[in-house]
């Protein structure tokens, strides 16, 4: 009997279990509040607890306060952010990146933007993008500045023309106007993301500009426009494709190989054939490649 009296549980010894069995008490606490619409969305204590719960050392456990959290909604958002801009625990920082990506809220762009750029974590960096991506039209004016900027690096750029072309249709003024933008990466990226939103929702405008775009004085971005009519699946653009296979840049030549198999009109079988003896190898290759596909899809078709 004594010896009972004297034991503690393994929770109380231990600082690290009491945490998890706190953690666990509150998010199974908050989860039945907001199940039976109890839930008091002021109370801050409450919400900055379930932020630190986002350190928690169990991987489900992390995840099932980010959705407790997004659950939540913008409430959370400014203990969200203050956690993303100054935790000194990256998998805090981490979770509340991916924790506002599924939040979309718009009043986060400016932290969201402040931690893609300068967290010297790449995680937070790459989630905060992806937060950026999901939070839509709010964030695009600003991942346009970066990609128009000489001061950022490929990958800081790579992941802003990601983001762009996620955001899509969304996007779609800010992006037929920065078409003409003076910098060429922003032009680049505008141009993989007219691709998307012309996949999205069969955009006859942005189908046009990439069509218009063939002829840009830039080869990248008459191969960026290439490619992406190859996924646009646009019947209307395979003359000029046809055209493209003749550019003087071996990239649009490919580019434009690629997509008229891949749209599968049999128009452009014999422009195809004719290259077949291309003095390029790897046109010869494309070419073969992308005749076999046209008549395989006219197969099916049958």
């Amino acid at each position: 009997m004594s010896h009972s009296l004297n034991s503690k549980t393994p929770a109380m010894d231990d600082p690290m279990l009491r945490v998890q069995a706190e953690n666990d008490d509150l998010v199974q606490r908050v989860n039945e509040q907001i199940t039976l619409e109890t839930f008091d969305s002021t109370d801050q204590k409450v919400l900055k607890q379930l932020v630190e719960g986002l350190g928690d050392t169990r991987g489900l456990v992390r995840l099932r306060f980010a959705e407790t959290l997004g659950e939540i909604g913008e409430p959370a958002t400014p203990f969200l952010v203050e956690a993303l801009a100054n935790h000194a625990n990256v998998v805090v920082r981490r979770a509340a990146a991916k924790t506002l990506t599924i939040i979309s809220d718009s009043s986060a762009v400016p932290n969201l933007l402040h931690a893609f750029l300068n967290d010297e974590d790449t995680v937070v960096r790459s989630s905060s993008a992806g937060a950026l991506a999901r939070t839509g039209e709010a964030a695009v004016p600003a991942l346009l500045e970066i990609l128009a900027s000489n001061e950022h690096s490929e990958d800081i750029k790579g992941h802003a023309a990601w983001a762009l072309a996620f955001i899509g249709s969304e996007a779609a003024d800010y992006l037929y106007e920065a078409l003409n933008a003076a910098s060429l990466d922003v032009r680049c990226a505008v141009i993989g993301a007219l691709g998307h939103v012309a996949q999205e929702q069969s955009d006859e405008k942005s189908c046009n500009l990439l069509v218009s775009a063939l002829t840009d004085p830039e080869s990248i971005i008459r191969t960026e426009a290439a490619s992406a009519l190859g996924q646009v699946n646009y019947p209307p653009s395979v003359p000029h494709l046809i055209l493209a296979i003749q550019d003087t840049d071996l990239d649009v030549r490919k580019a434009a190989i690629n997509s008229l198999g891949k749209i599968g009109d049999r128009s452009a079988l014999e422009p195809l054939q004719a290259v077949l003896n291309d003095q390029q190898e790897v046109v010869r290759i494309l070419a073969k490649l992308a005749i076999a596909q046209i008549e395989r899809q006219s197969e099916d078709d049958w």
